[in-house]
């Protein structure tokens, strides 16, 4: 019971963030994906994460468990933010497309990278699956809608 009270108040918080996200890049640009363009002059700058525009089918908060903790994912136009209960931190990158791949790339300000780099295998309206270059390996994620938790989180399965 506890951990659904805690899973709750975490999505409602980051159903806060992801409202809020829009405006504070200080850059000027839109997150929008209808205008190609902006993305087209991306150019890849060391350290941008090589992201161009992120797929509509990535945006949204996602949820799942690890190792007993609540992992959230958010993503909004290209930025990303991930945090794991337990954990003081909010990692936070970038989100898209990257050499005709979906990727993600964290930074955490505690130095962890076991989810620094992620590819996503696979992406629909209700799960998402990220292999992470760390080790915590792939994981599969269930979306969270309108600030509510899912009805199933998916938990990391070990052989």
């Amino acid at each position: 019971m506890r951990t659904a009270t805690v899973a709750a108040g975490l999505v409602g918080a980051l159903a806060a963030l992801t409202a809020c996200s829009g405006g504070g890049d200080g850059g000027g640009k839109t997150a929008s994906s209808a205008t190609p363009s902006a993305t087209a002059s991306s150019a890849s700058s060391p350290g941008s994460g090589a992201v161009t525009g992120a797929s509509d089918k990535l945006q949204g908060s996602w949820i799942t468990t690890s190792g007993g903790k609540i992992v959230a994912l958010v993503i909004t136009g290209k930025k990303a933010g991930l945090f794991v209960t337990g954990r003081k931190v909010w990692c936070q990158g970038a989100a898209g497309e990257e050499s005709g791949m979906r990727m993600i790339h964290l930074t955490c300000p505690d130095g962890n990278k076991d989810r620094a780099t992620g590819m996503v295998d696979s992406v629909d309206g209700k799960g998402m699956t990220v292999s992470w270059s760390g080790k915590t390996g792939q994981e599969t994620y269930t979306k969270a809608e309108g600030g509510k938790l899912p009805s199933a989180l998916p938990t990391k399965v070990r052989q």
